[in-house]
């Protein structure tokens, strides 16, 4: 069965253009040109992957984002020209699982739909948590706690969290984090997943010089320590 694909773009002319490309590469894709239209067929049709545009004649994407994101796990794509960094780091936090920036070739757009329809079909949260030191992480209620205290993350920091315990022991450089979370290479030197990271340590460590969970392997990424 072709994958869904539910496109929220208000733009006539795109919306023809990525339907015949996407009907050609087997997908089979629904359209909405308003906001709350997106809401409405995101929760009739049940997608395999939503491409989101930001501006829409009604409400803002990024609420769309939001709502969709209350609802479920299912990957988001923005389509948006809002190509500056604190946008993109914005969306991507608020739990956006990419950020394609107008105008793109049909080419990039397929090859990250290929990589977030990858990570969704492989994604199996298991064990249901986990445990070092004071540090747990129940990956069914997605919630982290620091003793009996929840800590609470943004969906990217939980991602990178995540990543970080499944390898535990083992160095994950700056790039296999970087195609890992967002899946493409960094155009920023890797600046955004350091301000990340050091968020992730404010919230977890008690002592952010001497680290009891996250080591930072300087030049090359970081690891989760063992005992």
């Amino acid at each position: 069965m072709d994958e869904k694909i539910l496109l929220v773009e208000d733009d006539p002319a795109i919306v023809r253009f990525l339907k015949l490309a996407l009907k050609t590469g087997h997908y089979d894709v629904d359209s909405a040109t308003t906001g709350i239209m997106g809401i409405n067929h995101f929760l009739s049709d049940k997608p395999d992957i939503v491409l989101l545009d930001l501006g829409l004649p009604d409400i803002d994407g990024m609420e769309v984002l939001h709502q969709i994101r209350e609802i479920g796990k299912t990957p988001i794509i923005i389509l948006s020209a809002r190509d500056r960094e604190i946008e993109k780091v914005d969306a991507l936090d608020k739990g956006a699982d990419d950020y394609v920036t107008k105008p793109f070739t049909v080419g990039e757009l397929m090859a990250r739909i290929r990589v977030c329809l990858r990570k969704s079909d492989s994604y199996v949260e298991t064990p249901d948590s986990f445990v070092f030191k004071s540090l747990t992480i129940d990956f069914v209620k997605r919630k982290v706690f620091i003793g009996e205290s929840e800590i609470h993350l943004t969906p990217i920091e939980y991602k990178i969290i995540t990543l970080l315990v499944k390898n535990q022991g083992k160095v994950l450089t700056h790039a296999y984090i970087q195609n890992e979370i967002w899946g493409y290479p960094s155009d920023d030197d890797y600046q955004s997943l350091r301000v990340f990271m050091a968020s992730i340590r404010r919230k977890i460590e008690s002592d952010t010089n001497n680290p009891q969970y996250i080591k930072t392997e300087v030049g090359v990424g970081y690891r989760f320590l063992e005992e």
